[in-house]
């Protein structure tokens, strides 16, 4: 029989290996300093996860745009491209093939006209793609504002009720925002409203293909109509950014027939987020110009630093390279008419919950998800009798997890408070009516009386 001998690597090393006996777990994380020494990796990896338990369930927010979602084909190709940086297309230079090949084919489903080739880029998300398109509109303006021997010095841009994007791109790059106010009853810019806010100084007019407060879509149609009118009396030539930052992935694939890309001569450029209904992970935005021309060759920078001599259009520099890989994959993997599907899923999902809003009594819909995207606003109809608040609501339904936003609509309408429920890639017809159901017995918790605490249940084992 062999003999064994029992030594001191056979102990176990205080614990380390266990989380929860752990040194590390036995004092509070550091929080303001880096600590003295290393720690071990799985210790560490186990109680930075499960601190971020605290977080909300990205399944049950209903507020965000973004995609919560991804399938494990396009985690595995994020891993992969951990190490990949996107501007250093010398050395990825098929991670660049791929972000062209992006551009063409948003390109082509955003109908540029053939003959004169579009250009355009990835960025980190949509709010850098529009400020993008900002900065070549205001270019182009003082540009030719300057070949006129005219004053170049107080541009605007005129707009409805745009994300917070357009006014930080407005107070950065020195441009006067003209926001135009609401009309009663409406949730965008009305075309008639323009003549009244643009001037010979109007670098651009931006038109929300999926407007951040209601979901609705901005007609883009008719405010290039307008434009064009404005064109014949006035003399002035503006051209239109159109910021589809969900619409711009919603519309080619449920809405076909709609014309507010470049089917529409007067739209120069678009910018979509690739990370809400383009499905892609978190980090990844687009802008594309009808036309090179349109982008002015004074914005885009060569460096030849990273190994060759690349142009480059961005307000940031490195960043990585596997949201756009998985962007591809997704173009790919669903193609148009699995995009139709997806998108048609989410708003069929979404007309099921206006149908059951209208059910409940002190709610009137805004937007009932069909025509734009697949989300739905309300409003109490009468907030004044119904004795509590949709923030109220909001505080209730957080209680089971879900993440509905309540706000006031912008001016002139912010008196006007309602909630919004967007349907992501991933949200199902059965979460949604368990939310409705939560909807409903919170409008009982909030209009009934609270019973005395012997009543109120507890907790049962």
């Amino acid at each position: 029989m062999a003999l064994h001998v029992v030594g001191d690597d056979d102990r176990p090393d205080d614990g380390a290996t266990d989380m929860f006996a752990s040194p590390l777990s036995e004092r509070l994380l550091a929080k303001r300093r880096m600590p003295a020494d290393h720690s071990p990796p799985e210790i560490v990896y186990s109680m930075i996860h499960d601190e971020l338990l605290l977080d909300g369930n990205a399944a049950q927010n209903l507020a965000t745009f973004c995609t919560t979602w991804s399938e494990d084909e396009v985690r595995r190709l994020m891993a992969e491209s951990l190490d990949k940086n996107m501007i250093d297309k010398d050395e990825y230079p098929q991670t660049a093939e791929i972000e062209s090949r992006c551009v063409q084919i948003l390109a082509d489903l955003w109908n540029a006209p053939p003959g004169a080739p579009a250009t355009g880029c990835s960025t980190t998300g949509s709010s850098e793609a529009a400020m993008l398109g900002g900065l070549a509109l205001k270019w182009r303006w003082r540009k030719r504002r300057e070949a006129e021997g005219k004053p170049a010095d107080r541009p605007n841009l005129v707009c409805g009720p745009v994300q917070v994007c357009w006014e930080k791109f407005a107070r950065y790059f020195d441009v006067e925002l003209r926001q135009i106010p609401l009309e009663p009853g409406a949730t965008g810019l009305r075309p008639h409203q323009l003549e009244a806010h643009v001037d010979e100084n109007t670098i651009g007019v931006v038109a929300i293909l999926g407007v951040t407060y209601t979901c609705d879509y901005e007609p883009v149609a008719a405010i290039a109509a307008e434009l064009d009118r404005l064109q014949q009396t006035k003399g002035l030539d503006i051209p239109i950014h159109v910021d589809g930052a969900s619409g711009g992935f919603v519309a080619p694939f449920l809405h076909p027939d709609l014309a507010w890309d470049f089917r529409i001569p007067r739209v120069a450029s678009i910018n979509a987020s690739g990370h809400k209904y383009g499905l892609a992970p978190l980090g990844v935005g687009w802008i594309i110009w009808r036309e090179a021309a349109l982008l002015p060759e004074e914005l885009v920078f060569r460096v030849s630093y990273l190994g060759g001599d690349m142009p480059t259009f961005a307000l940031n520099f490195s960043r990585p390279g596997g949201e756009v890989i998985a962007q591809y994959y997704l173009f790919l993997r669903l193609g148009h008419a699995g995009y139709r599907r997806v998108h048609q899923a989410c708003a069929d999902t979404a007309a099921y919950l206006a149908a059951e809003i209208t059910t409940m009594g002190p709610f009137t819909l805004l937007y009932d998800g069909q025509g734009a995207l697949p989300a739905v606003s309300y409003t109490l109809t009468d907030p004044k009798t119904v004795g509590f608040t949709l923030y109220d609501l909001s505080d209730q339904l957080r209680m089971r997890g879900w993440q509905v936003p309540s706000y006031p609509l912008p001016p002139s309408r912010s008196a006007t408070v309602i909630q919004r429920v967007l349907i992501r890639h991933g949200t199902t017809r059965d979460q949604i009516s368990l939310l409705a159901a939560d909807l409903r017995h919170a409008l009982t918790r909030l209009t009934t009386p609270t019973p005395p605490d012997p009543d109120r249940s507890g907790f049962h084992h």
